[in-house]
């Protein structure tokens, strides 16, 4: 097994990660998955459970050219979450001053069992998290925030039958202080971040890593919903495994921007800076068990721009309270360019276009849409076989709706798309055996559809 299959298998599952929906939309945004909730003392408890039943056109991620395999999937996730009471949820909006503790946290656990082919059938898997945060002092002049979290995705490789897997996980935790004087006019944070993300299977886990980040953000408020904004960070990420394919390195980024109503239906965001990278070369090929080697990465850094526009426009207005919350009805447009840590070389920048809409209707009907187009590129990924820079574009789509019965009970459906086109470095993909001539292509054509139905409180 060469190991160099690692890092070109890894980079079509984990950058669509994010758009290709690995987690259900109602557990992303609470607008999706909360009901009315149940009341507890000092907090609101929102359990609830799912099932749903879908299939995918290409489960492993291959190309055309790689005997795609298509599956069809029974995934059930029962979840919980639990906050504080908002003195307005309690019926006490103007009595008395601000709580001096805000207490969040959300646990689940999606247990998926897939039916197909042989190597399909073995790729039966979990996803799994859990995270808590408090905001200490929230509405005071001096405040505080701790958090952490807890997020284990399992994910098949495109190896089947080898019993090697993407599954993953990520243990992230932070702490912040925030100055507000002058009524919340102006707010400064300061706070750190640490982030362990690891592989659970041999020899995916060379990639292991822990991730450092002081992170500091601020907002001046002009107008009630308008204001000028800055965020900083320095992050530094180091890889656990001696000796590691992939270099270690840091990154410093600042932007300034304005967010802010052009009127009271239409909103825009503007973001903009820079963000420099200092990684190490890393030149020594690495030995990943039975006899594979993983070339090192060549120093390469990015020395740019990074930045985000986005105009969004109010279809309604804010949602009755008492109901089951939802939100308001929106249409997003926008773009933006960064760059990411990668584990095909060390880094990747991409530029990205997006819509979004967003519907919500008498809290028994709500639909997201989005979608997007990337265009990423890649420094050279290795020292040796792939010593070539290469692009890659990327597009994503995503469709979900629920109708709901009741105040507990919805059916739902769940589209995605996502498409990646350009082969790697060469014409046939990523060099990973130059003896054998073996390539591994990174285009690759994936549909899922998904039918369910979710008990919520």
């Amino acid at each position: 097994m060469n190991g160099r299959l690692i890092v070109a298998a890894s980079v079509a599952l984990l950058l669509v990660a994010a758009s290709a929906g690995a987690a259900q939309p109602w557990l992303q945004d609470r607008r999706y998955g909360e009901g009315i909730g149940i009341q507890a003392g000092h907090f609101e408890l929102h359990p609830g459970v799912s099932a749903e039943f879908g299939y995918d056109t290409n489960f492993f991620l291959r190309a055309p050219s790689e005997n795609p395999a298509d599956a069809f999937r029974l995934r059930v996730t029962p979840s919980l979450s639990l906050r504080s009471i908002t003195p307005r949820r309690a019926g006490t909006e103007a009595v008395g001053a601000a709580p001096m503790f805000n207490f969040r946290a959300n646990t689940y656990f999606a247990y998926s069992e897939v039916f197909g082919s042989e190597e399909v059938s073995d790729q039966r898997n979990f996803d799994a998290g859990v995270g808590a945060a408090v905001d200490i002092a929230p509405q005071r002049p001096l405040g505080a925030d701790v958090y952490a979290d807890f997020v284990r995705n399992g994910e098949p490789s495109n190896l089947a039958g080898t019993g090697q897997t993407f599954d993953r996980g990520t243990v992230r935790g932070g702490a912040g202080a925030s100055w507000r004087p002058g009524g919340g006019l102006f707010e400064w944070r300061l706070g750190y971040e640490a982030s362990y993300a690891y592989f659970e299977d041999s020899p995916y886990n060379v990639y292991n890593n822990l991730t450092h980040s002081i992170l500091t953000r601020g907002r001046w408020r002009i107008l009630p919903r308008s204001g000028f904004l800055y965020d900083a960070s320095y992050q530094f990420i180091r890889y656990q495994h001696s000796p590691s394919p992939q270099p270690d390195g840091d990154s410093l980024k600042a932007r300034v921007g304005f967010s802010g109503l052009i009127t009271s239906r239409v909103a825009f965001l503007v973001m903009g800076g820079w963000q420099s990278t200092f990684y190490e070369a890393n030149g020594s090929p690495t030995p990943v068990g039975d006899g594979a080697v993983v070339p090192g990465t060549p120093a390469r850094n990015y020395d740019g721009f990074v930045g985000r526009v986005e105009l969004k426009f109010f279809l309604n207005e804010g949602p009755d309270v008492d109901s089951a919350p939802t939100g308001i009805s929106s249409i997003a447009v926008g773009a933006l360019q960064d760059m990411s840590n990668s584990y095909l070389g060390a880094f990747y920048v991409r530029d990205r276009g997006y819509v979004s809409f967003d519907m919500f209707l008498a809290g028994a009907f709500v639909a997201n849409l989005q979608g997007g187009f990337s265009y990423n590129r890649y420094p050279p990924p290795d020292t040796t076989l792939n010593p070539m820079g290469f692009t890659q574009y990327h597009v994503d789509a995503q469709a979900f709706a629920e109708y709901r019965f009741s105040d507990t009970f919805g059916l739902n459906t769940t589209l995605l798309y996502d498409q990646s086109i350009g082969e790697g470095p060469y014409p046939q993909g990523v060099l990973i055996n130059s003896t054998t001539g073996t390539y591994d292509n990174l285009e690759y054509k994936r549909f899922q559809a998904s039918i369910g139905v979710r008990l919520f409180w």
